[in-house]
């Protein structure tokens, strides 16, 4: 990513911008709004209910009490991931760590979509097992203690719905509770056909519900985590029409080397070389794309480097202009990367 600002009117124009609105209005990652009290109130919840639901398990020799108690587990870690991500993300960029601590969430994001996945495998195996030959479990206990957990999950759903959800911990979170809230459904349907059927393989069967609900949380969770580690573009930005919007502004003649990705979610950034046209304003151009990105598509976090195209032709860059270097017959970098978009026809 090039981060220039020449800061001279010289013949040919270097204008990189963080601009007026650069900074301004926008929250980096996870924000103070997501109110701390409403996390600690749901992870109160899930973990007293949670040892409560253990105990029953095993007394009711439930696998499916068992595993809804482990998925409500990684419900309470990723609450306390999220709750310690808050505090490092909080912390200002110093040293070396120029963006902060703002994808501490990312990577814990990634070690509850592990858990995730192990802890599925695990209760995939023991139902398949108990299927096989299913154990006898107790109908009644299990469905009071499902019809209580429907209940403590209904809360701890909305103590999490009240607070700030731009936080990729705090959605998954959300996403966790409110698919343990399915589970724990499927579990007391389960346990009632137990008490009027007999058919015990109901709980291995929910199990399997359960399970299938974490494999689907986990990989969500490693999937968007993923993306953010890998510098990938938003999901909702298109890189390509992105560029091509860009470039169709008055005076933008070429829009190359365009990068954008996720500090942390909830938080793009973008950076980009603009040629603009002999004699435009560049310093007009920058804003009016800032401004673009902004109102648009909500991205105010912008690196944008922004040169006349034929005084880069005509004079060749400034001596600190590494990036231009060297540069093609049309202007812009020998090896630029990504697409190379003009106000006319050209491949992606």
């Amino acid at each position: 990513m090039s981060d220039h600002d020449h800061g001279h009117d010289q013949g040919h124009a270097h204008d990189t911008g963080h601009g007026g609105g650069g900074h301004a209005g926008h929250s980096h990652g996870v924000s103070a709004d997501a109110d701390r009290r409403w996390l600690a109130l749901a992870l109160t919840l899930i973990t007293a209910f949670m040892a409560i639901e253990v105990v029953v398990g095993i007394v009711a020799r439930s696998l499916a009490l068992i595993s809804d108690a482990a998925h409500m587990l990684t419900d309470a870690a990723s609450i306390v991931l999220a709750l310690v991500a808050m505090r490092l993300a909080a912390r200002p960029a110093k040293g070396g760590f120029t963006y902060g601590l703002k994808r501490a969430e990312i990577l814990s994001a990634q070690a509850n979509g592990l858990t995730l996945l192990l802890l599925g495998a695990w209760l995939a195996y023991e139902a398949v097992r108990r299927l096989i030959s299913p154990p006898e479990v107790a109908g009644g206990l299990m469905l009071a203690t499902a019809l209580a957990g429907i209940v403590v999950n209904v809360a701890a759903t909305w103590c999490l719905s009240r607070a700030n959800r731009s936080s990729l911990n705090v959605e998954g979170a959300y996403q966790h509770i409110l698919n343990d809230l399915f589970a724990f459904i499927g579990t007391a349907v389960a346990a009632g056909i137990i008490v009027v059927t007999g058919f015990a393989r109901a709980d291995a069967i929910a199990t399997l519900v359960v399970v299938a609900l974490m494999v689907k949380a986990g990989y969500g969770l490693l999937r968007e985590s993923g993306r953010i580690f890998l510098e990938a573009a938003p999901a909702d930005v298109d890189p390509d029409a992105l560029g091509d919007e860009l470039v169709a502004e008055p005076k933008v003649v070429e829009v190359h080397d365009l990068h954008v990705w996720q500090i942390t979610s909830g938080q793009a950034a973008l950076s980009a070389h603009i040629l603009v046209e002999p004699g435009g304003d560049c310093h007009a151009v920058r804003r009016d794309l800032e401004e673009l990105l902004r109102h648009d598509h909500g991205i105010t976090h912008t690196t944008l480097q922004v040169d006349h195209a034929a005084a880069v032709l005509l004079d060749g860059p400034l001596p600190g202009d590494r990036d231009l270097l060297p540069l093609d017959d049309d202007g812009h970098c020998e090896e630029a990367h990504g697409p190379v978009h003009r106000d006319e026809p050209h491949e992606h």
